[in-house]
């Protein structure tokens, strides 16, 4: 979509401007991890008009390959405005213009199929399956068991303003139990689902992805690794051949889940940080990394978000991001980061706090 951010703080029938920029939570994670070097490629429909043009072109501009991309010439390029506010407070509002959009209108049969599963993994979000009927069906065609299906990951990424009906929450934990890795949130959980009980809980009515990171806002975030699949990621449920190598889970061999604290933070703005934490976690599987360092590369990349206006910032360098998430336990626990972190790359020992 293209996002309108406002021009200050206030009531959307207040702000009397907004700046234009891009949003949505595919294109996001996308994003991220092509400005960290590795190749993507973002697959979805945008309208034919000067806003599909701006997505294609700036998206591109971060390195991601939009040749997928396709042109819808009858339906336009959805849109969405927000305030300023916190997302969490009463206060944020969200106008959503997708009905009838090129994205809602996806399909199996107008996607290219072949170039979706062509990498190694295939990150979904609950989003897209609530923007329509065939955007549902396209996505139980990706997560369904087969040959060529990739590693699935799938963030639940609730909306309760998308869904057109009661079936949100069933069709979000029938996505959720196909994938291979899923992101969700513990309070997104408690109001999809009405799961209490903190992570474990959420685990218990989850048992089916290899990997399940549970989100903890500012405390931390837990991931559960199936001690079956005795692999960093497991084996795709799908049936094919795990294209690059089990991975090791370094500290965390023994156990089937860890928990690792959030960095504190100076936040700037809240919107875009569960995409930036997908992407570091994301960033650092595919590096086989030990899940520990998986999950503190989720956090360092929130953060760069968290200390950034608008729904995109530039993830912290690879080298910048290893030594931090390297440091110790008792050092990463003195972390603390601010707006600008990303490019002043400091010694660890010089973002401690005082």
């Amino acid at each position: 979509m293209v996002t309108f951010l406002p021009s200050r703080p206030g009531r959307l029938a207040d702000v009397p401007s907004f700046d234009r920029a891009i949003g949505g939570a595919e294109s996001n994670v996308a994003c991220g991890l092509a400005a960290a070097g590795l190749a993507v490629r973002w697959v979805s429909r945008v309208g034919a008009d000067g806003f599909g043009d701006h997505l294609v072109e700036t998206v591109g501009g971060y390195g991601v390959d939009t040749s997928a991309v396709g042109r819808d010439p009858s339906r336009p390029t959805g849109v969405y405005f927000r305030t300023a506010g916190d997302r969490a407070t009463d206060a944020h509002e969200v106008a959503y213009y997708r009905a009838g959009s090129a994205a809602s209108a996806m399909s199996v049969k107008n996607v290219d199929l072949a170039a979706v599963r062509a990498g190694r993994v295939l990150h979904l979000s609950g989003i897209t399956a609530a923007l329509s009927e065939t955007c549902l069906s396209l996505l139980r065609e990706l997560t369904a068991p087969g040959p060529e299906r990739p590693l699935v990951s799938f963030d639940v990424n609730h909306r309760a303003g998308l869904w057109r009906d009661a079936d949100g929450p069933r069709v979000l934990m029938e996505l959720a139990r196909r994938a291979d890795i899923v992101f969700v949130g513990e309070d997104e959980a408690e109001e999809v689902w009405g799961v209490v009980g903190g992570p474990a809980a959420v685990r218990a009515v989850l048992p089916e992805p290899s990997v399940l990171v549970v989100k903890q806002g500012g405390k931390g975030a837990t991931a559960f690794v199936s001690a079956a699949a005795g692999w960093g990621l497991g084996a795709p449920r799908g049936g094919a051949a795990y294209r690059y190598g089990p991975a090791p889970l370094g500290r965390s061999q023994s156990t089937a889940s860890i928990f690792v604290p959030a960095l504190s933070v100076d936040v700037v703005a809240t919107t875009g940080a569960g995409d930036a934490f997908a992407a570091g976690f994301l960033s650092a599987t595919l590096r086989e990394l030990p899940l520990r360092d998986r999950l503190r590369h989720g956090h360092l990349w929130a953060a760069a978000a968290l200390t950034a206006p608008g729904d995109l910032a530039a993830p912290p360098g690879r080298a910048h991001a290893d030594r931090l998430a390297a440091v110790g336990d008792d050092t990463w626990g003195t972390l603390r980061l601010g707006p600008g972190w990303t490019q002043a790359d400091p010694a660890p020992e010089e973002v401690r706090t005082p």
